[in-house]
């Protein structure tokens, strides 16, 4: 396990929730919504393993990124927490929560279910690739660099986040190799014993406009999670807190403060 990279926001005595961001991310991904429940909560929101400022690893996972989180939570003596996922992050939350779930209080995931995934990352892949560190003065020349295989603006600018200059040179944040050699794990998801659940409260959050949660899946997380609630965001994608961020507050507050 991994002593990951974390930052915190609110006063400890308050309860505690862990914000994970999802593939190509980080903690800063997570500032809109830290800042607001830090009124009430302690928020601890990490880099996971071979992202942001977390160390690299060969191994990227669903158990490895899930023991991170756990040693986490031991680091800081946090007994029970709140897991908040989004994405890859949500499946983190979600294996936490099947393995360990005396630890966890409740999980609320954003656009994510526990199942495989046909998504394809090879054109995001092959935009970082694309960018000759070497060559690049600029922010605006990587990007120029990656637009023919990312062609959206604002994918491009989510991707970028990851670019750092050192002294010796541009570099990217990310450990790619780890996650081209992960992608399968990544979009997959672990096949637990029969019986398997996690009967605590658990809020699946999906946007309207995203494929990741369709009526189909919604057999799975019962099965797995049999307390859930599925609640839709109209007009939101993927980035169902970016695209309808009141909206998802609203949602996200009531399933934090919602008894079982």
């Amino acid at each position: 396990m991994l002593k990951l990279n974390v930052r915190t926001y609110g006063e400890p005595d308050r309860p505690p929730v862990i914000l994970l961001h999802g593939l190509f991310g980080s903690s800063a991904n997570w500032g809109m919504v830290s800042r607001q429940l830090a009124a009430d909560h302690f928020v601890v929101v990490p880099d996971l393993r071979n992202h942001g400022q977390s160390p690299h690893a060969p191994e990227h996972g669903y158990p490895e990124m899930a023991a991170d989180v756990l040693y986490l939570l031991d680091r800081l003596s946090i007994e029970r927490v709140a897991l908040v996922g989004h994405s890859m992050g949500g499946k983190v939350a979600m294996h936490l929560a099947l393995t360990d779930g005396a630890r966890v209080e409740r999980i609320v995931v954003a656009d994510m279910a526990p199942v495989r995934y046909e998504h394809d990352f090879s054109a995001v892949i092959s935009g970082f690739s694309a960018v000759d560190l070497d060559s690049i003065a600029s922010r605006a020349d990587a990007d120029a660099q990656m637009r023919p295989s990312v062609a959206g603006a604002s994918v491009r600018a989510f991707l970028l986040q990851n670019l750092i200059r050192a002294p010796e040179g541009w570099g990217w944040r990310l450990n790619l190799p780890a996650l081209v050699a992960g992608q399968s794990r990544v979009t997959g998801f672990p096949n637990f014993p029969p019986q398997t659940r996690y009967d605590g409260p658990a809020c699946f959050i999906h946007g309207e406009l995203s494929d990741y949660v369709r009526p189909s899946h919604a057999p799975v997380i019962r099965g797995l999670f049999p307390a859930a609630r599925l609640t839709r965001i109209d007009g939101a994608g993927h980035w169902v807190y970016a695209d309808q961020p009141e909206r998802f507050m609203q949602v996200l507050r009531d399933c934090l403060q919602r008894d079982r």
